[in-house]
């Protein structure tokens, strides 16, 4: 059977480990300590990040690097958007050239702009010829976890690629569509996070289903457009990776990014909000690059200007929602 290293025991990291390990593939996550290694290796579950999951037989969790990686025939990164860079500095060297190299991580670089298999191929270019793929969709992490069924996208422009990723992760309970449309599937798993937290906002006013089924639509139409003016392909926000992640992340109390816009609508800061939290909303550190690459390509987002405003401008959540229904009427 294959063999894998994932980086990051973040719940997703974790939760990933514990699919393939249930379908018998050797699974080693890497730590960021010994210590935290010893831990999770110990306890065989990853009660922070994934409570009550046993770890299979064939998952192990290790500090050390260069044993990840030896032999390995998926690298996969699952960590935040901001952490990437320093990931893939600390572990492409020991990631042999043909290994396919896999991002579970929905952001841009806060930084750069730069969707993260662009941070992949330029921090491990010895990579890039085994083909980059992103993984990408309706993925809960508890509920895979669970044993749940579920669906997800992996793309790369190296169809070889994609496939070998779809035939290690498909199962009869997590089933694995391929795409060649990089751009988009990244985009829309960064992208539908911003629109998630004003999910989390309508559900915190409790403001009706006709407003939060509007709201959904409406920036699921923004995000679109800025896919297309980046290269993105406009049917695969209508697929698994755009449509069926956004549906999910902007209607389950198990969403982070949902969960910080609750938050938002108590009035709380992001920098509070934050503080309460073990894991990251990707949706919070999204907004400003999303909004300087629609800067660049010409897309107008009031969306995400307005979430921008409210978490980094000082804007009232009021007065963001009567800046959106006040907007000029135009065709749809």
């Amino acid at each position: 059977m294959p063999k894998t290293a994932i980086v990051g025991t973040t719940s997703w990291g974790t939760t990933l480990g514990i699919v393939l390990a249930r379908r018998d593939v050797d699974v080693l996550l890497l730590a960021r300590t010994d210590d935290e290694a010893e831990a999770l290796e110990s306890a065989r579950v990853n009660e922070r990040f994934v409570p009550g999951a046993r770890f299979p037989d064939r998952l192990h969790v290790i500090a050390d690097p260069a044993s990840v990686a030896e032999g390995a025939d998926l690298v996969m990164f699952v960590v935040p958007s901001r952490t990437l860079r320093d990931n893939s500095r600390r572990f492409g060297p020991f990631i042999d050239p043909a290994s396919t190299v896999v991002s579970a991580t929905k952001g841009l670089e806060l930084a750069t702009g730069m969707r993260m298999s662009q941070v992949l191929a330029e921090e491990i270019p010895h990579s890039v010829g085994a083909g980059i793929c992103a993984l990408s969709g309706p993925n809960l992490a508890t509920e895979i976890a669970a044993g749940k069924p579920s669906s997800t996208v992996v793309a790369s422009p190296n169809p070889d690629a994609a496939a070998r990723v779809q035939s290690i992760f498909n199962s009869d309970v997590f089933r694995v569509y391929t795409n060649d449309d990089i751009i988009g599937v990244e985009l829309c798993g960064a992208l539908k996070n911003i629109v998630a937290l004003g999910a989390g906002i309508c559900d915190g006013l409790g403001v009706g289903d006709n407003a939060k089924a509007a709201f959904m639509t409406r920036g699921l139409a923004e995000i679109t457009r800025l896919g297309m003016a980046a290269g993105a392909k406009p049917a695969t926000f209508a697929g698994l990776a755009g449509m069926g992640d956004l549906i999910a992340t902007c209607s389950s109390t198990l969403s982070r990014n949902h969960h910080v816009g609750e938050e938002l609508a108590k009035g709380k800061s992001i920098a509070d909000i934050r503080a309460t939290m073990d894991n990251v909303a990707e949706g919070v550190d999204t907004t400003p690059p999303a909004l300087e690459l629609a800067d660049r390509l010409g897309v107008e987002m009031p969306i995400a200007q307005g979430l921008h405003d409210v978490m980094f401008g000082g804007l009232s959540v009021p007065d963001a929602i009567a800046g959106l229904m006040g907007r000029a009427p135009k065709p749809e």
